[in-house]
């Protein structure tokens, strides 16, 4: 049979693709539908049709897969947030293993590397440290809201995600549970806050409003809890109220701030802030080490996964007194201070200015002085220069964006010939590659796969390498 677009089928899910959905077949062609486990037994409607697969949107589970069970959240097949709540976290481990495996032995060519079990994390919900939340003039209506017909309640006033490929929809959470449970507390909290005293969400079409993003931050060892509220304007009496209210109702919040983002783009970064309660930041620990966080500080989403994967990191390493260690992408310098407490010395670079700031703060707090840091796009800056000034490389440790290395990067590594590479990627595909790219000369001596997000397909890969 032909598959045709807008057709609904009958089908088996038999695995679970990389992006969380299920995959079947129909007449030979692979079929991917979200919201599905191996297993079910579904009718789907097929709404994108390519060469060799298709897409196609669930509309009925016929028989339940017998590893399938029932979401904890309410929102879990429409919010994106939590893309496998209806699997069970130990099968969810297994397909993460194999998809690593999958693709390094199809993108990468290793047909014999043996992957080591996916290293779980203890807290299956509630893991984030951080979470950020939308505010909406277009409230996202649910299939049963619009077969109720009828005024809906809030419909021009939302607080929650954005729909998954909707910049201007936003989903009406009346629960979340990826943070600490006072998250939602109080995402719920000033939503009700802003219907009674008429605060409004900022509307993407119209560019007015005023309440843009609630992001909420907490440290999992020290305790700290940072609110910060993103607004189109600057109101600081209408803010030093609301800013109040967070207080009296939740006195563990440590600190408050209001970011103003007055601009059209979408980004929950203000151009500016202020500080209405507490020093502005919270104050986090990893390793033995502390890490001052502010607003917009890139840092880890889930501390404890951090820790576990850092101590891999180490392990692979395998750090002597003398040796000179490089850190690639290395954000605010979390890992290579770890690095620089077992090295003669630890080079940082990173394309963020502001980042490399906050990293040579953070070597600064800590009392470290084995550290330099560099800023610059890695394929500029990771030169001969940088080796002269610095000194070759013993150990290369990198930790790239999802596209993975620079072309020029690469041949700079194989250039330098470290005796060990460590490379953390949050993209196995390009992992792969790169691995692919440097096989010649080096073995791949250990995979370990790290889940730092539960309840989605995203993974984190520790690979170590040998020269050969």
């Amino acid at each position: 049979m032909a598959v045709k677009k807008g057709k609904t089928y009958e089908l088996e899910i038999q695995d679970a693709a990389y992006e969380g959905k299920g995959i079947g077949h129909l007449d030979g062609m692979a079929v991917f539908v979200k919201n599905t486990a191996p297993g079910d037994v579904v009718k789907a409607r097929v709404r994108k049709k390519k060469k060799k697969f298709c897409e196609a949107q669930l509309e009925e589970i016929l028989t339940p897969s017998p590893i399938r069970i029932e979401p904890t959240c309410r929102h879990a097949d429409i919010c994106g947030g939590c893309s496998w709540q209806h699997v069970p976290y130990s099968e969810q481990l297994k397909f993460k293993t194999r998809h690593v495996a999958d693709h390094l032995q199809r993108i990468g060519g290793f047909s014999d590397l043996h992957v080591e079990e996916c290293m779980g994390s203890e807290q299956e919900l509630h893991y984030r440290n951080k979470m950020e939340y939308t505010f909406g003039a277009r409230r996202w209506l649910t299939e049963k809201e619009i077969k109720q017909g009828g005024d809906v309640e809030q419909k021009y006033f939302a607080a929650g995600m954005h729909i998954p490929g909707r910049f201007d929809r936003i989903l009406n959470l009346q629960e979340c549970h990826l943070q600490d449970p006072v998250s939602f507390r109080i995402l719920d909290f000033v939503r009700d806050y802003a219907l009674e005293h008429d605060l409004r969400p900022y509307d993407t079409h119209k560019k007015e409003g005023f309440l843009r993003n609630l992001m909420i931050r907490n440290a999992t060892h020290t305790g700290d809890l940072m609110v910060n509220i993103v607004t189109f304007r600057n109101r600081p009496e209408q803010f030093k109220a609301l800013a109040d209210a967070i207080k009296e109702q939740f006195p563990e919040v440590t600190t408050i701030i209001n970011n103003v983002n007055d601009t059209w783009s979408p980004t929950a970064i203000g151009r500016y802030e202020e500080v209405y309660y507490g020093p502005g930041y919270i104050t986090e620990h990893i390793h033995g080490l502390s890490f001052r966080i502010e607003a917009n500080t890139f840092f880890q989403t889930n501390t404890r996964q951090a820790e576990k994967l850092y101590e891999k990191a180490l392990e692979y390493a395998g750090i002597s007194a003398d040796d000179t260690v490089y850190d690639l992408y290395c954000g605010v310098g979390s890992l290579t201070l770890c690095l620089a407490q077992q090295a003669k010395k630890a080079v940082g670079i990173e394309i963020s200015e502001s980042s490399v700031k906050k990293a040579r703060e953070n070597a600064e707090a800590n009392d470290i002085s084995n550290t330099d840091f560099e800023q610059g796009d890695m394929k500029d800056v990771f030169s001969d220069e940088i080796i002269q000034k610095h000194g070759k490389p013993d150990i290369l440790v990198t930790d790239p964006p999802r596209a993975g290395m620079h072309e020029d990067v690469i041949n700079q590594i194989r250039e330098l010939n470290p005796e060990r590479i460590v490379y953390i990627s949050c993209n196995s595909s390009t992992l792969a590659r790169d691995l692919a790219l440097l096989s010649d000369i080096y073995s791949v001596d250990h995979i370990q796969p790290v889940d730092m997000f539960p309840q989605t397909y995203h993974i984190e890969t520790v690979a170590k390498l040998s020269k050969k």
